[in-house]
């Protein structure tokens, strides 16, 4: 405060212009009255408040507006603006540096953006009142999105605590199998295939278009029908029968007569099933498979489940001569001379009638396919297709 040098002058100036103004300033002073006594302070500390004499007065005493310049100045979108602030986390409580939030307002004003800080903190200012959406994005969370609110003016809005959630990791992989992996999976269904639970099954498809197989798989698959503790049995079981009877005998009797029956029983199961299964069919591309039919009339499925011991699939999917059966139970017959006592030999008369025979039986073991064994079977697919 600036106290007055000579306020003489100054003080008969103010008592001069006070009967002239209705309205004086509030810094002026009121002459006492009869009817109205001075009860406030002595004018000289009111006075002191004033500034130092030389300034220039106003035109009027009345009250004057404020300055531009003035500190307590704001122009009224400012007044009436607000703040939307927050802090964003994740699932353990840590802040989220760097995450963007962008408020979305329903009208037409454009979108505002910013990131987060150290804190994870964010502050919007000067933000006009109306309704709005809050969205925080950022990298390795899911996306929040808040319901629509509103921010009353000069409201100083702070969001409730945002906690992102670990987005779910999705992954596209795109599996194509080849028709190797088809067949494998096929043969594998094939393989579970058993009559009445227990004599493998395992030539015979299910699924009318089932790939082809490889030569590896035909092989594979022809070795494991032969090692199958069932296919190891029954040579055993003929053996026995074979030597109750002292057919081929050949062989003699006792335990080195059984075993040289069980060994031609075998050897002749093994052979036609390498032979006719696996080496004919992979050298001339042709499926040793039986199709199951499953649909016509008695009469039709019958005629052909006998004509598949003549034709057969072909690895191209035509069907063709059945090659690799028909020269296989010859091979096979042929070989079994080699191994079988001389006096049941019979050159190629013998050859000739079991190749006949074993294709006879190959015919009739289609037709039991087709009508009888998938219904005591067990390991078959739900739902096979023809």
């Amino acid at each position: 405060m600036h106290g007055l040098r000579n306020p003489g002058p100054f003080l008969l100036t103010i008592l001069l212009c006070t009967p002239l103004s209705t309205h004086a300033h509030a810094q002026t002073l009121s002459l006492p009255s009869p009817s109205n006594p001075i009860t406030s302070p002595p004018p000289l500390i009111q006075i002191a408040a004033l500034e130092p004499a030389g300034i220039e007065l106003p035109d009027a005493p009345g009250l004057q507006s404020p300055s531009p310049q003035s500190s307590s100045f704001m122009p009224p979108d400012q007044q009436t603006a607000g703040t939307i602030s927050g802090t964003v986390l994740d699932a353990s409580g840590a802040q989220v540096e760097g995450a963007l939030v962008s408020i979305q307002f329903l009208d037409s004003r454009p979108q505002r953006t910013l990131r987060t800080d150290a804190t994870g903190s964010f502050n919007f200012t000067a933000v006009n009142a109306g309704t709005f959406k809050l969205e925080v994005i950022s990298p390795g969370f899911a996306s929040w999105v808040s319901s629509a609110l509103v921010l009353l003016k000069g409201q100083q809005y702070e969001l409730p605590t945002v906690t992102l959630q670990v987005s779910s990791a999705t992954t596209n992989v795109d599996v194509n199998f080849t028709r190797h992996d088809i067949a494998e999976e096929q043969v594998s269904l094939q393989e579970k295939q058993r009559v009445l639970g227990i004599i493998p099954n395992f030539y015979v498809s299910y699924t009318w278009d089932a790939v082809p197989l490889s030569s590896g798989q035909k092989f594979r698959l022809a070795l494991r029908d032969a090692y199958d503790p069932v296919s190891l049995a029954i040579p055993a079981i003929i053996a026995g029968i074979e030597q109750s009877q002292n057919s081929f005998s050949g062989y003699g009797q006792g335990a080195s007569g059984y075993f040289k029956r069980y060994a031609a029983s075998y050897g002749d199961g093994f052979i036609g099933s390498m032979i006719g299964n696996a080496i004919l069919p992979s050298i001339l591309h042709q499926d040793p498979r039986y199709f199951y039919k499953g649909t016509g009339t008695i009469r039709s499925r019958a005629l052909y489940a006998m004509s598949t011991a003549f034709i057969c699939k072909g690895d191209n999917g035509h069907w063709q001569p059945n090659y690799s059966f028909i020269l296989g139970n010859f091979a096979s017959a042929g070989i079994s001379n080699l191994y079988y006592p001389s006096t049941d030999r019979n050159g190629a008369g013998l050859t000739i009638s079991n190749a006949l025979i074993d294709t006879a039986s190959g015919a009739a073991s289609s037709l039991l396919q087709e009508f009888l064994i998938k219904k005591i079977s067990r390991g078959i697919p739900h739902d096979p297709k023809p």
